[in-house]
């Protein structure tokens, strides 16, 4: 049996496409579904349920992907290392990220890790939250970056970094002239809020409610870069991941200022398949992003111990594809 028609049978069920796995493998859709037909004739069963829309997996068809899954997994990482044991890093690694971390933090590590790795082929998507855990479950990237992570079944969550939170509004708005600001201080402000499906949504809410203040909710969107834009001509005022308007900061169309009686941040992590078998590229770029971790952890540490600590509360609340060469 090929290991080709297993791959090919892989990545149909983990893109949930024939033809998108077809494109992946440079053959053309009914090639795909040739392949599919000829393993499920060798094995005397249906591992596809096609009278459903979309398809489904048989109970057989799930046990023999799981099975398949690992091989082709294991047998990619170990071509890789083998074709690069005496090269440098050539291979490529998929990343799917939320939003606001891919636009504030990806482009720096992409040029970081194509610097020291100028082979390597990185290849970026930015999705909604539940589209990146489906992305890393079904074998379609290898890592993700999500916030307020957490492990499944199938999902590994590793802690990366905490974002602070801070107020932000457009530079005309009256408390912009505040050099910190108390969350009393929102009563009654037009605000932008995330949408209500959105884990980020419920711990701002949360934090509000505990200190007993009540806003306008104007707007609500399920990005940053929406809510940026609507703070940005005045329509309101939001709370927003410190890391997410340091460009608008810097280009003076919004005003961020900290939180002076409470803090709040956004924890942020790296996701995995459990048991995948990563490639000598994918591992190079979880080893970037870890790295990055203990140098910010270090950093945290120094100021704790030559900084003197503030009152404030402490609250953790968790809550278009782009290909990088050299």
């Amino acid at each position: 049996m090929h290991l080709k028609s297993l791959k090919v049978f892989c990545d149909v069920v983990g893109r949930r496409s024939f033809s998108r796995a077809a494109d992946e493998n440079g053959i053309s859709q009914s090639g795909a579904s040739q392949m599919v037909h000829h393993l499920e004739d060798d094995l005397g069963v249906k591992l596809i349920d096609r009278s459903k829309r979309p398809f489904v997996l048989t109970p057989e068809g799930q046990v023999y992907y799981d099975g398949c899954r690992r091989l082709v997994q294991r047998f990619n990482a170990l071509e890789e290392e083998v074709r690069t044991l005496h090269e440098e890093v050539a291979g490529r690694v998929n990343v799917a990220s939320i939003y606001s971390v891919g636009l504030s933090h990806m482009s720096r590590f992409v040029q970081d890790f194509m610097r020291q790795h100028p082979k390597a082929n990185v290849r970026l998507q930015y999705q909604h939250p539940d589209r990146v855990y489906e992305l890393v479950h079904n074998d379609g990237v290898d890592l993700g970056l999500v916030s307020y992570p957490r492990d499944t079944r199938t999902v590994r969550a590793i802690p990366w970094r905490d974002e602070p939170m801070v107020f932000v509004c457009a530079p005309e708005h009256p408390l912009a002239e505040h050099s910190t600001i108390a969350l009393q201080q929102l009563a009654g402000e037009p605000f932008i809020c995330f949408d209500e499906d959105l884990r980020i949504r419920t711990e701002v809410d949360k934090a509000l409610a505990s200190h007993g203040v009540s806003i306008r909710n104007v707007l609500e969107f399920d990005n940053t870069e929406t809510i940026k834009r609507a703070i940005e001509i005045n329509t309101g005022v939001s709370l927003l991941p410190e890391p997410t308007v340091v460009r608008e900061v810097a280009a003076g169309t919004l005003v961020a200022r900290p939180l002076g009686d409470v803090k709040l941040v956004r924890p942020v992590g790296i996701i995995c398949r459990r048991g995948a078998e990563l490639g000598k590229t994918a591992k190079r770029f979880k080893q970037l992003l870890r790295s990055e971790q203990s140098a910010t952890e270090d950093e945290d540490e120094n100021k704790s111990n030559h900084t003197p600590t503030s009152a404030a509360t402490t609250v953790t609340f968790g809550t278009q594809e782009e290909t990088v060469e050299g």
